[in-house]
């Protein structure tokens, strides 16, 4: 049990990771939106590094978004969303999995560029380590949203449209306890409060969401076949 876990991850991020397209995509266009940031605005640096926490997480968001369309789509068309559902492993692990090497390759690596970031827009040392923080705990929640959605829309032929309606209601209070956990810190604030809560939502995100995804995917074969 533990080698078929094993080898699954493996495959899975092997695969996620010669699928060039599914991770750089999201890479370019969280750093082009960042980077536009301050050219639409102002390059006042008192501006940006009051704002640049909600740049960071609504420009984390749509590249979440970007990278999960298809996220379900290749095994459907291969069939080999019949054989997981079918496995003598549980398709919620599977699903887990499978979810699991989609933030490892496409939103990890923005995290890893956020202190980049951070220092060039003059972010002090500890309001970046909880932005990292509110990131690590929050785009994990928005991950498994978007794969919620792509599942109730797994059926369609165009749900790009449909899944942002869906999505991006779900995820405002994700944004603005991630946000806040910022500007907490700018200000000196303790921000332990706000990161107990959003970590509170990731785990009861990661204990259900997977279950529910892996019902619906269930059921929305009918309408896919």
């Amino acid at each position: 049990m533990i080698k078929a876990i094993q080898y699954l991850f493996y495959t899975e991020l092997l695969l996620s990771l010669r699928r060039s397209q599914e991770w750089l995509y999201p890479i370019g266009f969280f750093i082009i939106v960042i980077c536009l940031f301050p050219l639409a605005f102002t390059p006042d640096p008192i501006f940006l590094q009051q704002y640049f926490p909600g740049c960071i997480w609504i420009a984390a968001l749509l590249a979440s978004l970007l990278s999960l369309e298809n996220l379900f789509l290749r095994d459907v068309d291969d069939g080999s969303l019949d054989q997981i559902l079918l496995s003598h492993i549980s398709p919620t692990l599977i699903f887990l999995i499978k979810i699991l090497t989609k933030w490892l390759v496409t939103v990890l690596p923005l995290i890893l560029l956020t202190p980049i970031l951070a220092l060039l827009f003059q972010l002090s040392l500890y309001s970046t380590l909880a932005l990292c923080i509110s990131l690590l705990l929050g785009t994990p929640i928005l991950i498994l949203l978007g794969c919620f959605g792509v599942a109730l829309t797994i059926g369609l032929k165009q749900q790009g449209v449909l899944l942002g309606f869906l999505i991006l209601p779900l995820s405002i209070p994700v944004l603005i306890f991630g946000v806040n956990i910022v500007q907490y810190s700018q200000m000196g604030l303790p921000i332990a409060g706000s990161v107990a809560f959003l970590a509170g939502i990731c785990l009861l995100t990661i204990t259900f969401l997977p279950v529910t995804i892996s019902a619906t995917l269930r059921m929305g074969l009918d309408d896919v076949y």
